[in-house]
C-alpha cells in the first residue's frame, strides 16, 4: 500500500517529493515491515493475551507431560493469531501484490485458519482434529500451491530440483512437481508443529530460519546476484523479502511473551502457519532442498519422532525417552532454559551451513 501511495502517486523527480524514492526499495521497506509487525505486535500481544484468559482459551497439559508441565496449565494458546495479524498487517502495508507474493500469503493464512480450527476443536473437546483431518487439510493446501506453481510457473525450470554441493547436479521432477511440493509443505508445517514444545523453542528457531530465507529469497529476487550465484531469478521475488522480514518482526515481538515462562503459547494456529510459510517460501525461491538444512532443527525434530514410532512398532523398543528430541532432554535432567538455547545454537549452525550452499554448486 505505502508502494502504491508514495512511490507510484506522489513521488515524482526533481519535486519536493523525491525523497520518496526510497520506497522502492527493497531493503527500506523489509526494515520498515519488521519494525512495523513488532509494534503491532507490541500492541496486540497484551490486549488477546487478556481476552484468551477471560474466555478459557488456555493450554491443556497431557498427562504424559503432567511432572514437568503442570505449572503451563492454563496458559494461553492460540498465540499464532498475533504473529498472523501482526504479519499480515505489515505486509499489507509495505510490500506489493507479486505473483510469489500473493500464493505465499494466501497459503500462510489457509495453514493459520486450519491451524485455528484445530486449536479451537481442542478447546471444545480436548482433543483437536484427528491427524488423518488435519493431514488432509495439510494436503489440499499443498495441492493448491503445488498446482499452481506447477501451472502457473515463476521460472523457466520451475520443476527442476537442484543439489546442493553438487556442480550441475540437478534433475526434472516434471509433473511429479505437485506431489512433491506437497511433501514439501506437509512435512515443513508438521515439522514446526512437532518442535513447538517448549518456552520459545519453536518461535526462536523459526526467527533464525527465517533470516536465512531472507538472504536466500534477495539472491533469488535480484536479477546479476541469481545470475552469478547460479539461482533461479524470480520476477517479483523481492516482495517475498518484505514478508519475511514482517515475519521476523512479528516472531520477535512473538517470542517476547513466548520466553520462559511464556505468557502465552504458538498453538496450531501459529506452528501451522510459520511451517506452511516456511515450505511455500522454500518451493517459490527453488530451494527445495537446501529447506532440509536451513530447517535442520526442525528435520531433526520430526525424525526423531519418526524413528521412535518405527523403532516401537518394528523392535518393541524406544530409541528416545520421549519425542519429539526436546523432551527426551527434558527426561535426562536438562532444563527447559538449556534445552531451548542449545537448540538454538543448532539452528543456527544449520541456517549458515545452507548460506554456503549458495556458492557451493
Amino acid at each position: 500500500m505505502f508502494y502504491w501511495i508514495f512511490y507510484e502517486h506522489l513521488f515524482a523527480e526533481g519535486t519536493i517529493f523525491s525523497f520518496l524514492r526510497v520506497f522502492k526499495y527493497i531493503t527500506f521497506r523489509a526494515a520498515y515491515a519488521a519494525i512495523f509487525s513488532l509494534i503491532i505486535c507490541f500492541i496486540l500481544a497484551p490486549f488477546i493475551i487478556r481476552r484468551l484468559k477471560a474466555t478459557g482459551v488456555c493450554e491443556k497439559v497431557k498427562a504424559e507431560y503432567l511432572e514437568g508441565h503442570l505449572h503451563k496449565e492454563g496458559t494461553p494458546t492460540m498465540g499464532g493469531i498475533i504473529i498472523l495479524a501482526s504479519l499480515l498487517l505489515s505486509v499489507l502495508l509495505w510490500a506489493r501484490a507479486t505473483p510469489p507474493l500473493v500464493i505465499i500469503v494466501l497459503a500462510t493464512t489457509a495453514f493459520g485458519i486450519l491451524g485455528f480450527i484445530d486449536d479451537a476443536i481442542k478447546q471444545k473437546k480436548g482433543k483437536g482434529l484427528a491427524i488423518r483431518h488435519k493431514l488432509f487439510g495439510e494436503i489440499l493446501i499443498g495441492t493448491a500451491v503445488g498446482l499452481y506453481l506447477y501451472l502457473c510457473p515463476l521460472t523457466a525450470n520451475h520443476t527442476v530440483i537442484v543439489l546442493p554441493f553438487i556442480k550441475d547436479a540437478s534433475f526434472d521432477l516434471g509433473l511429479f512437481y505437485v506431489p512433491f511440493a506437497i511433501l514439501v509443505i506437509v512435512a515443513a508445517s508438521n515439522a514446526v508443529n512437532l518442535t513447538d514444545g517448549l518456552d520459545g523453542l519453536a518461535i526462536g528457531s523459526c526467527i533464525f530460519v527465517t533470516i536465512g530465507l531472507i538472504l536466500l529469497a534477495y539472491v533469488a529476487g535480484h536479477y546479476k546476484l541469481s545470475s552469478y550465484l547460479k539461482v533461479d531469478f524470480i520476477s517479483g521475488g523481492g516482495e517475498i523479502v518484505i514478508f519475511l522480514s514482517a515475519l521476523a518482526g512479528a516472531s520477535l515481538g512473538f517470542l517476547w511473551y513466548n520466553s520462559h515462562p511464556a505468557e502465552i503459547f504458538l498453538g496450531d494456529t501459529g506452528s501451522l502457519s510459520l511451517g506452511g510459510a516456511i515450505g511455500t517460501i522454500a518451493l517459490v525461491i527453488k530451494q527445495e532442498i537446501p529447506l532440509v538444512i536451513i530447517g535442520g532443527l526442525f528435520v531433526i525434530e520430526a525424525g526423531s519422532c519418526l524413528i521412535q514410532i518405527l523403532s516401537f512398532k518394528l523392535f518393541g523398543k524406544r530409541v528416545f525417552a520421549m519425542a519429539p528430541l526436546h523432551h527426551h532432554f527434558e527426561k535426562k535432567g536438562w532444563s527447559e532454559s538449556k534445552i531451548v538455547i542449545r537448540f538454538w545454537i543448532i539452528a543456527i549452525i544449520f541456517v549458515l551451513l545452507s548460506l554456503s550452499t549458495l556458492k557451493l554448486r
